[in-house]
């Protein structure tokens, strides 16, 4: 059966295996895993070998992701990641169970909302030990704590931080145990037990694996190395984790030999940008049916070595295809490993196509 072009194929057991690398090392420590889905849209293939993988709740940043999730029988807690809009209040408690807030007047909003539906929602205040994304000032936290303490319909469960996104800030023993010994205090000053400790992404697991993570921390919310395999710190492979857990695939819709050089007077490009070329010479070039609002080109890698990803305009992918070890003609597929920013914007690129492939 003949699969159209562009798409991205998903190898779900291998995604499975992945997760159940990591959540069985997370349970082994006492504690539970949020497993994240918004890089793929929460597609429902990766949701199920997810939950098959040991995933204790299911994390997406997009409220549309989880609306998306809810009745289909999943029987997982959800989260909504990204810190909550006000205006959307009455959406988040009717789709997640837990959410992450920093803020006092939002988390009044969200307890409004949860009065009018009835139900009963979870919060984790995210407290910014370092990375200088969301999070409340750790000198504030108490105050803000309280003030959220008996708000109707809400349940302050514990506190969360957030490293290795804006700043790039590494975790480590020492901003982990920053984070428990902030619990702590809080717990003294405000007399909440606050037994979840969401201190742990992706970037903690290296932490983790040393065997220096804090026994307290006890909740890890973790998307790129389940899905791919790899250390986000580095991006290096995660051991006995697979990387061709996801596949792009692009049809080449032209080849001609043309210089590496443009010819004439050159300005910004079609983004506003100052492309810098090298000069090999004349040279094989493809060009594929997948562009930039497709994907991030310069976060794919050929499967074949020998091609070299040139760039990309709106909807075309350029290719130097002099020195490819397969044989490539008018309307041969080509397909590359997608780093996580690529497989981020072909998955949810509706000219897209997501094909499951079970193994």
């Amino acid at each position: 059966m003949y699969i159209r072009t562009p798409r991205i194929e998903i190898f779900t057991k291998k995604i499975e295996a992945n997760t159940r690398t990591i959540v069985d090392m997370i349970h082994a420590a006492g504690g539970s895993a949020a497993c994240i889905t918004k890089v793929t849209c929460a597609n429902p293939a990766v949701v199920r070998a997810l939950r098959a993988g040991g995933a204790d709740m299911i994390a997406d940043s997009r409220i549309l992701n989880l609306q998306s999730l809810v009745g289909t029988g999943l029987n997982l807690p959800l989260m909504l990641l990204r810190i909550p809009a006000p205006n959307r209040v009455a959406d988040i408690v009717r789709c997640a169970d837990y959410s992450l807030n920093s803020s006092v007047a939002t988390v009044k909003k969200l307890s409004e909302a949860a009065q009018f539906f009835k139900v009963n929602h979870k919060v984790i205040i995210m407290v910014d030990i370092g990375d200088l994304r969301e999070g409340v000032w750790p000198d504030h936290v108490n105050n803000v704590v309280k003030d959220m303490a008996n708000l109707p319909n809400i349940e302050i469960v514990g506190l969360g931080c957030n490293l290795a996104c804006y700043g790039g800030v590494i975790p480590n023993h020492e901003n982990m145990q920053m984070l428990v010994d902030i619990r702590d205090e809080c717990r003294r000053v405000t007399g909440l037990e606050l037994p979840v400790l969401s201190g742990a992404n992706s970037a903690s697991l290296p932490v983790l694996f040393r065997g220096e993570m804090p026994k307290e921390i006890n909740h890890y919310r973790i998307g790129e190395t389940m899905l791919l395999g790899r250390n986000v710190i580095d991006r290096s492979p995660w051991p006995g984790m697979h990387q061709d857990t996801f596949r792009v695939v692009a049809e080449v819709v032209e080849i001609e030999p043309k210089p590496s050089i443009p010819i004439g007077e050159r300005g910004q490009d079609a983004f506003g940008g100052h492309v810098e070329f090298v000069d090999r010479g004349i040279r094989r070039r493809a060009i594929c049916n997948i562009g930039r609002q497709d994907v991030v080109v310069d976060n794919i890698i050929p499967e074949d070595p020998g091609i070299i990803v040139l760039g990309g305009s709106s909807d075309h992918l350029i290719l130097d295809i002099e020195k490819a070890q397969n044989k490539i003609t008018l309307g041969s597929e080509i397909a590359f490993s997608p780093g996580y920013g690529a497989l981020l914007a072909a998955s949810t690129s509706p000219y897209v196509q997501k094909v499951v492939i079970e193994k």
